[in-house]
């Protein structure tokens, strides 16, 4: 282990950035990470291994402890609900006492995290509990909207414009208003908001323009205008990309 196993030596958490989905996208500091961890936890409905596990599958070093972190709740339940607070404020603090266990003991835990850890990422619950009494490092990952541009293509923003990143999630009225005062712009968390995001891209005006990702970077993925899409629920992997750079050649 790369960790010394005795008193008064703690393990090191690690949150690693496992990029949007294309394994060749992991940094070379994300490898080193999860080859060389003690222990290797993710984050997974049950019965799945997760989406992160998969991307790193090839670089799991034999021997490796691997530690599933289940969530007890998934999108389908409210989130401003008390009881999804509850459930998945409890699991956090479970999680984090959990990998304590292994960190007393010296052994270093590498948590994956889809993207970049703290963008959107669950592993920033953990960092937040854990990282006042462990040493933690954060290695940074590429974005999925960073993937999905780069897939497709498209330039977002360029000199003076003006970026924002919207989730879903927020009320027709107010994604509009936000779409409406900025220049680029990412909307996250499509789902099953997809209706009321093309209705609030119309309202802003900007529905002609905004390009429609599914699975970006991936074997399976897909992108097509944002103004043929149908209403049916997007997949948990997709976004649409809203573009600036209004006087582009």
């Amino acid at each position: 282990m790369s960790a010394a196993l005795h008193e008064n030596v703690k393990g090191k958490l690690i949150g690693v950035g496992t990029g949007p989905g294309d394994p060749e996208l992991l940094t070379l500091k994300a490898v080193r990470a999860i080859e060389t961890a003690d222990v290797l936890a993710f984050f997974c409905k049950k019965g799945s291994t997760g989406n992160g596990r998969g991307i790193v599958e090839s670089f799991i070093r034999p021997g490796t402890i691997e530690m599933p972190l289940v969530y007890p709740v998934t999108v389908e339940s409210d989130k401003n609900g008390e009881d999804y607070r509850g459930a998945i404020a409890g699991f956090f603090d479970q999680s984090a006492k959990d990998i304590a266990v292994h960190l007393d003991q010296g052994r270093n835990v590498a948590v994956l995290s889809e993207g970049d850890p703290l963008f959107y990422g669950s592993y920033m619950h953990l960092h937040l509990r854990l990282a006042p009494s462990y040493p933690a490092e954060v290695v940074a990952g590429i974005t999925a909207m960073s993937g999905c541009w780069s897939m497709t293509g498209l330039p977002l923003v360029q000199g003076d414009d003006i970026l924002s990143v919207l989730p879903g999630t927020l009320s027709e009225d107010i994604l509009a208003e936000r779409l409406s005062g900025t220049d680029g712009a990412v909307i996250m968390k499509v789902g099953r908001n997809l209706p009321k995001i093309r209705k609030a891209l119309e309202k802003a005006g900007k529905l002609e323009s905004a390009l429609y990702v599914e699975r970006g970077t991936m074997a399976n993925s897909a992108a097509i205008p944002m103004r043929e899409r149908d209403s049916s629920p997007a997949p948990y992997f997709s976004l649409v990309l809203v573009p600036g750079w209004k006087d582009r050649p």
